[in-house]
């Protein structure tokens, strides 16, 4: 069976032969078979694994997901008995053969048609920069005696070319200062693999083909204990990587091993597959006139809030900085109504220590944008270059206008599935220059403070201190307090943008602020300013965010869902005057109803035409969420992704990782898995849950072979972590329910009067171990 050449991705190469009697029983045979093959699994993961055999009524294609069947023919009469499976995809093409003799059942023959890694993805040549401690000294010493006033005295008020002769004077140095090299990297080969390694491969395929079995033995003992002991190599190297903090190191090396997020290749095509890449990314800005039946709906009205200029700064060109001071007020229901006359902006003037701090927070492995200046020289020479880059950066802040080159970025398309087949089945990742991206970054900590008290507090992303898990438990502490009156129902709406940051047009954030870009740092701030113009929040219904995650949420009474449609209709008609474009398809709905009485299901709403489907989970935030709001879905989920990664740990654990480095992957990798938003769900779940997630985290700790905290323990220190949060957060949504519940006597909480299924949602809960290390 062992063939002459083995792909180096394949470690072993198992076969597995089957026969399951006629009258045996076919899902006793099938999870014989399955325990079998995990155990082979666990024990070589990355080897060639073949099943083969005769199968009769017995069929493992559900207990064998990631196995292929190959056999396509009929093997006796018109049925297919004899099956063949492997665990790689692509691997055989079955041709019918005649029967061998007086037997009853066909032959099959299985043609190899599997095509070796390292021909599907050949060598990649790369040149890469060899950046050393002398190389950065010589760059600094260089920028040092640099004459920066020679290029702002040259070039004046003209941004651009200030900007583009800069770069190019900095690109100069990189490249005559710091050394290059050529690298082959195969895509077959593990990090671990040297050229000794090589050599010996080599000398072990001669030694096959010559059929000496005494050489091939010796090389063959010889390359293993050559592998073994790179690997353990390997292993202390990352083992320093961790001890001298360097955590990039460590995940790569890592997710090579346990095979974690491998990175997928570059998808590869001719021009016009790029134009039509290029027409696709850019479809949301192209300016077109809308049908005549659908022009009253596309064709955005004024908005309430104007655009608004600086005096000082051109009408064709306005400022960065300039916006509108007087954001509407979010303090009432409703869509917000035109602000008040907006006074002149104040300017920002940046220093040169404080682009020094933020170049400084430049990580060293990011890509590099079209400009060519690498993160990592922006981080070592930030004392050489912070003065030259504070005043190109008060020169665009005092124009108003952004240099094209920082504008430029350098659109990769990342495939989302393995193999793609439409342009939507690329995501777009922008490469922008990171001079731009620092730039931002000390105009959003201008920008922050001023607007923070004119946003939707109802708004859970990018918040400090305020996240994934406020935004569950804000909406599971109002949906089960209204259900704990008689007669009452909750509805929850989670509507779906299509491609909401795409969509959003320069035009219509002008009218809100003036001329801020769009899809880079400050995206996902300036996102939350384009939706806070409309808010909603009263006793029986509300409309909380998160970024483009919106949930509304209509508590219920004796039926009357009125203002709960309006709120609907109220939002879908600002989205299309805002150019949100809501996809009504992907729109859910998930009712709540406790009551006793088989009451009628509502009526659907209608959104655009679609009514929207009522579902009995739904997945909000990465938390699942059913109509009983009792976890059970949300346990299944975490379980199985527990169990997949679990995998990853025990692969690692083979390969000789132990101690602090598998401990770091277990937190981070599965242990983030496993209680994902705990604090949420921690005190809720049945008691099968709780078992079923406690045995998870037993068999983790066998793998490491130390203690582990229990579901109840991790979930209650972080509910104390939480509301510790929440209590010293005056902007928390819940701080005027906190701050009702607190007594006047001691540091105690009062504990809300509720029944069982409220008392044991995360308030009561937290509310409880609060009062109790009190005590202590």
């Amino acid at each position: 069976m062992r063939p002459h050449y083995l792909p180096r991705e394949f470690t072993h190469a198992l076969t597995v032969v089957v026969y399951i009697p006629p009258s045996a029983n076919a899902d006793a045979a099938c999870d014989v078979l399955l325990s079998a093959v995990s155990r082979l699994q666990t024990q070589h993961p990355d080897a060639l694994l073949l099943i083969s055999g005769d199968f009769n009524h017995a069929s493992p294609s559900s207990s064998l997901p990631k196995f292929t069947q190959y056999v396509t023919c009929h093997t006796r009469d018109n049925k297919t008995l004899d099956l063949f499976y492997a665990n790689t995809k692509e691997a055989y093409h079955s041709l019918p053969l005649p029967p061998l003799g007086r037997a009853d059942h066909n032959l099959v023959h299985l043609q190899p048609v599997y095509k070796p890694l390292v021909q599907r993805q050949p060598a990649v040549t790369r040149t890469v920069k060899k950046w050393s401690e002398e190389a950065e000294e010589a760059l600094k010493d260089c920028f040092n005696t640099t004459l920066w006033d020679v290029f702002s005295d040259a070039h004046g008020e003209d941004i651009d070319n200030l900007t583009s002769c800069i770069t190019d004077y900095i690109n100069f140095c990189v490249e005559n200062t710091v050394p290059t090299r050529t690298v082959r990297s195969f895509s077959n080969s593990k990090p671990w693999i040297t050229p000794d390694i090589k050599a010996l491969l080599k000398e072990k395929k001669r030694a096959f083909v010559s059929g000496d079995k005494e050489e091939l033995k010796t090389v063959q003992r010889e390359l293993r204990r050559m592998i073994r002991q790179e690997k353990d190599n390997y292993r202390r190297k990352m083992e320093n990587q961790l001890q001298q903090n360097n955590i990039c190191g460590v995940w790569k090396g890592l997710k090579t091993i346990s095979g974690f997020k491998e990175q997928k290749s570059q998808p590869v095509g001719d021009r016009g597959w790029a134009n039509d890449l290029n027409l696709f990314f850019n479809r949301f800005d192209q300016v077109t006139t809308p049908p005549p039946a659908q022009s009253p709906l596309l064709l955005p009205p004024p908005l309430s809030v104007p655009a608004t200029h600086c005096s000082s700064c051109p009408p064709s060109s306005p400022s960065l900085m300039n916006f509108s001071s007087h954001i509407p007020d979010t303090s009432h229901p409703g869509p917000c109504p035109s602000p008040p006359p907006t006074p002149p902006c104040s300017s920002l003037s940046l220093t040169p220590h404080q682009v020094r701090k933020a170049l400084k927070k430049n990580r060293a492995r990011k890509a590099t944008g079209p400009d060519g200046i690498s993160s990592r020289l922006l981080k070592s020479c930030a004392d050489q270059l912070c003065g030259i880059f504070s005043h190109t950066f008060n020169l665009s802040l005092r124009l108003g206008r952004v240099p094209q080159l920082w504008k430029t970025s350098c659109i990769v398309p990342v495939p989302k599935t393995p193999h793609p087949k439409e342009l939507n089945s690329y995501r777009p990742v922008a490469l922008t220059s990171h001079l731009m991206k620092t730039l931002e970054r000390l105009i959003l900590d201008h920008l922050r403070p001023l607007v923070s008290s004119f946003m939707d507090p109802l708004q859970f992303a990018y918040q400090p201190s305020i996240g994934v898990d406020d935004a569950v438990i804000y909406l599971l502490h109002t949906s089960l307090t209204h259900l704990e009156k008689a007669g009452s129902t909750v509805r929850i709406m989670f509507f779906d943008f299509s491609s909401a940051f795409n969509t959003i047009q320069p035009r219509l954030l002008g009218d809100k602020l003036t001329g801020v870009p769009q899809g880079t740092v400050l995206a996902p701030f300036l996102f939350t300013l384009y939706t806070a113009d409309f808010s909603y929040s009263t006793s029986s219904c509300h409309l909380q965010k998160f970024s483009d995650d919106s949930a509304a949420v209509g508590l219920i009474k004796d039926g009357d869902d009125t203002e709960y449609r309006e709120l609907i209709q109220g939002f879908v008609d600002w989205s299309l005057r805002n150019n949100l474009q809501i996809n009504a398809g992907k729109t859910k709905e998930l009712v709540v109803d406790f009551r006793r009485r088989n009451n009628p299901p509502p009526a659907p709403v209608n959104i655009l035409g679609t009514d929207v489907d009522a579902v009995e989970s739904y997945k909000y935030l990465g938390v699942h969420l059913n109509n009983n709001l009792d976890w059970t879905h949300n346990t299944d989920a975490l379980v199985k992704k527990g169990n997949s990664r679990l995998f990853l740990l025990r692969r690692l654990r083979s390969f000789g990782v132990q101690g602090p480095l598998l401990r770091t992957f277990y937190d981070s990798v599965v242990g983030s898995a496993i209680f994902y938003g705990i604090v949420c769900w921690s005190s809720s779940i049945t008691d099968r849950d709780r078992k079923r997630m406690d045995r998870l985290v037993r068999r983790a700790s066998s793998v490491l072979g130390c203690p582990l905290d229990s579901v109840e323990v991790v979930g209650n220190g972080r509910m104390m972590a939480k509301l510790s949060s929440m209590l010293n957060n005056t902007s928390h949504p819940l701080q005027d329910t906190l701050a009702a519940l607190g007594s006047s006597f001691s540091e105690r909480l009062l504990h809300p009067r509720c029944v069982e299924r409220y008392r044991r949602s995360f308030l009561p809960a937290a509310v409880r171990l609060h009062n109790k290390q009190n005590n202590r």
